[in-house]
């Protein structure tokens, strides 16, 4: 049926021609944009998945910031430390010349003079933005010896974020503490540095008898390390009127005696151990015990009237720090000199076990920082393959709307002349 009323077909071909005009908008803009999901309605699980991990690709771009700034920490205090090694071997050298006969001392002493100053620049100049780890102060408030990076920025399943770091003890590294009572410094930390009896102190048994004898010594409830220029002495003498003897505790000891090689005594009852092997060695017929509580004291089974136990002259002697050698004294004697040699090569120890645990925290630095660029871009990656618009796709597509386009637009234009040929009916 023919109707001047209703025109079927251009109805058809106006809602074809539509269609195609809408599928050519949305090509022109994937094709404008670059992005097949360029907001949530075009498809809106993928939209916030994408939304989510551009997110998380910006902290983890942070995070590769910061492990820059803090490999440019790292490296710092590295060439600080090996500095302070080749310092340290000029001072060797010129000790162990020192030990010559008829050689100036006084010249000598100016050079290590010298080398110990370099020594405190070196330590003062290793500072990467404000952070020096190489020249402490831990007496500071809020002092923290534990220095940390960020490393990594993850997120599980439920979408709870976790964040990594990197530690570093800067204790086991610090050349130099300005703490004057606890100094940590491997240079300065020989000067108030352990001082420390660790629970020996003076004392004689209030109850004497016939039988045994015990003595309280004080509490030993913390740790100590003794370097290899530090001692712990004290006289015991037992039973009135008999002649004291030294016992010594050194660091040899306590490694012999514990296990170690770092001179650490971990608490009271370490310290009862290392106690009981400088008394035998000293030929003290006693033997040391620690209480729960850490409290330190001496018991002897020897008998008699009067039997007592008798401990005096306890010194904690630091020894003498690499900053503080001096050889220029008249008093200064060929064992003083090989003393000083062997705290500077303890010195040298410690600066090159620093510089190989900061060796490998750069290694580790420089894994990390690949592997999160790595992750970033595969994230990069991964997004992409979920939002980005295919061009070669779309341009074929753009080829294909604008050919229907134009022929939408010709069966609109025929389905609209349809009704003109009615008039040929009425003429």
């Amino acid at each position: 049926m023919s109707s001047l009323m209703t025109n079927t077909a251009a109805m058809t071909a106006l809602q074809t021609l539509s269609m195609t005009n809408n599928a050519l908008d949305d090509t022109q803009n994937r094709i404008s944009t670059g992005y097949r999901v360029a907001n949530a309605k075009d498809n809106a699980a993928y939209w916030s998945i994408s939304t989510t991990m551009r997110s998380d690709n910006d902290a983890l771009s942070a995070v590769k910031d910061s492990l820059g700034i803090g490999a440019a920490t790292v490296d710092t205090a590295y060439t600080g430390l090996d500095s302070a090694k080749d310092v340290l071997n000029e001072i060797k050298a010129k000790l162990t010349a020192a030990t010559q006969d008829g050689v100036d001392r006084t010249k000598i002493q100016d050079e290590v003079k010298q080398l110990q100053e370099q020594l405190k620049s070196i330590a003062d100049s290793a500072s990467f933005s404000g952070q020096n780890w190489l020249s402490v102060d831990s007496s500071a408030s809020g002092y923290n010896a534990t220095k940390t990076m960020v490393s990594n920025f993850s997120r599980d399943a439920s979408g709870a974020l976790a964040l990594g770091s990197i530690s570093i003890d800067t204790s086991k590294i610090a050349l130099y503490d300005s703490n004057s009572t606890t100094s940590t410094g491997i240079l300065n930390g020989g000067v108030g540095g352990n001082t420390s009896a660790n629970g020996v102190t003076d004392g004689t048994n209030t109850a004497a008898t016939a039988t045994a004898a015990t003595v309280s010594m004080g509490s030993s409830t913390t740790g100590l390390t003794l370097d290899v220029n530090d001692t712990i002495s004290f006289d015991v003498a037992i039973g009135t009127g008999t002649t004291a003897k030294v016992v010594t505790i050194d660091q040899a000891l306590v490694n012999s005696t514990l296990g170690v090689t770092d001179g650490k005594i971990a608490g009271a009852t370490a310290m009862a151990s290392v106690m009981n092997a400088a008394l035998t060695a000293a030929g003290v017929a006693a033997s040391a015990t620690a209480s729960t509580a850490g409290a330190l004291s001496l018991s002897t089974t020897a008998t008699g009237t009067g039997t007592t136990i008798t401990v005096s002259n306890t010194d904690a002697d630091a020894g003498t720090a690499v900053s503080t050698i001096d050889i220029s004294g008249a008093s200064v004697t060929q064992a003083d000199i090989k003393k000083y040699i062997n705290v500077v090569d303890d010195a040298i120890a410690k600066v090159t076990a620093g510089a190989s645990t900061i060796g490998a925290i750069q290694n580790r630095i420089d894994l990390q920082t690949t592997f999160v660029g790595n992750l970033m871009d595969t994230i990069d990656k991964g997004v992409g393959s979920l939002v980005d618009a295919d061009m070669t796709e779309e341009s074929t597509r753009l080829k294909a709307l604008q050919t229907q386009q134009q022929l939408g637009v010709q069966a609109l234009s025929i389905a609209n002349s349809s009704s003109q040929t009615l008039l040929s009916l009425f003429r």
